[in-house]
């Protein structure tokens, strides 16, 4: 399992910040050239990723790129890829069609690297469109996760942003939903209120108990509250190993009821019980005893 819990927005066209993203610590770096980056400044962009893929030290987490859309720069964006590029990040998907023609064009990017089929897809939802074909996108060609915009989808809604979220309460259940149904992770919206690292605290936590994998972040300050949200407490490791552990006693003695302090431990337990343990190692916060 890849760990996805913070993916931190660097623009394209900031040296500095390219220079520097790394001391923070994302799990994911994304070199935006979409969003970040002004029409008139994506060549100029393009130009300075290219080089900071070569020659700068971005740090051992994942690295991926922000593309424009197909039809509008996407196609040159990819050519910029090199070894150290494991995924893109699709803004604005719609339908499956939309990554399938992506796909496609990522083939022949890989193919002089040897690469071929390895480049992931992380497609992001930020419409109605979007909210409603999000079980076709999914399944679509080299789709790792399904990340949400909720500042376009709001607009595309006619609704407002508020704290309490109930205007994308709707699309953030479906597109958990969707994603875990095709068996890949889903990653929540920015926090866009980058002072108030309490509020992205609560917001994050409650994130995850919906079936988030991970967020976005568009501050550096919010990398480390989004991890402390996200990685599995003390007491849900402990909870997880005596299930596992009653799991496999009654494995031993043959039982096919398993129950830990009274109560019986079901598939769903069980898994979520493995899933905590799972993240925990990849978040290098479990010990094996």
């Amino acid at each position: 399992m890849k760990l996805r819990r913070s993916r931190l927005f660097i623009p394209g066209n900031n040296p500095r910040m390219i220079q520097t993203a790394k001391v923070f610590r994302p799990d994911m770096i994304i070199l935006d050239l979409e969003d970040a980056v002004g029409p008139a400044n994506k060549d100029e962009a393009r130009i300075l990723v290219k080089n900071a893929l070569r020659h700068v030290d971005l740090g051992c987490g994942e690295i991926s790129i922000r593309v424009n859309p197909v039809g509008e720069g996407g196609e040159e964006d990819i050519r910029i890829i090199n070894e150290k590029v494991s995924a893109i990040v699709m803004p604005k998907v719609e339908s499956a069609k939309d990554v399938e023609e992506m796909a496609n064009a990522l083939q022949g990017i890989e193919d002089p690297m040897d690469r071929l089929g390895e480049i992931e897809i992380i497609a992001t939802i930020e419409s109605a469109r979007g909210v409603l074909n999000a079980p076709d996108i999914a399944r679509a060609p080299r789709v790792s996760a399904l990340a949400f915009g909720a500042e376009d989808y709001t607009k595309d809604i006619g609704g407002e942003r508020t704290k309490e979220g109930y205007e994308t309460l709707f699309a953030r259940s479906m597109i958990v939903a969707a994603a875990k149904a095709a068996g890949i992770q889903a990653l929540d919206t920015v926090y866009s209120d980058v002072k108030d690292l309490e509020g992205l605290y609560e917001d994050t936590v409650r994130s995850r108990k919906m079936g988030f994998d991970g967020r976005s972040a568009i501050h550096p300050s919010q990398v480390d509250v989004i991890h402390r949200a996200y990685t599995p407490s003390p007491e849900e490791i402990e909870w997880s190993k005596q299930v596992i552990g009653a799991l496999e006693e009654g494995k031993k003695a043959g039982t096919g009821a398993v129950s830990l302090n009274g109560k019986m431990i079901d598939k769903p337990v069980a898994k979520r019980a493995e899933r905590i343990i799972t993240l925990a190692k990849a978040a290098g916060v479990f010990k094996e005893e």
